[in-house]
């Protein structure tokens, strides 16, 4: 059996434009929570306090264990 050869050379720009940063993942951006001050996604609700645009959608209790 034989085993498939590339034809031809790949060129470094083609090799060096596959290996560059073009296809990587950016993070993403995050915004302060009005209410409670936590980094969350834009335009979800907070996962800490459960607040979206001024409104509680989601209750979220606090707790606190005091020692």
């Amino acid at each position: 059996m034989d085993m498939a050869v590339p034809k031809r050379k790949i060129s470094r720009q083609r090799r060096d434009k596959r290996r560059s940063s073009v296809w990587k993942l950016e993070t993403p951006n995050l915004i302060v929570c009005p209410q409670c001050k936590e980094l969350t996604l834009p335009h979800r609700v907070c996962g800490s306090c459960g607040f979206y645009k001024g409104r509680e959608v989601i209750k979220k209790e606090d707790v606190k264990k005091e020692a």
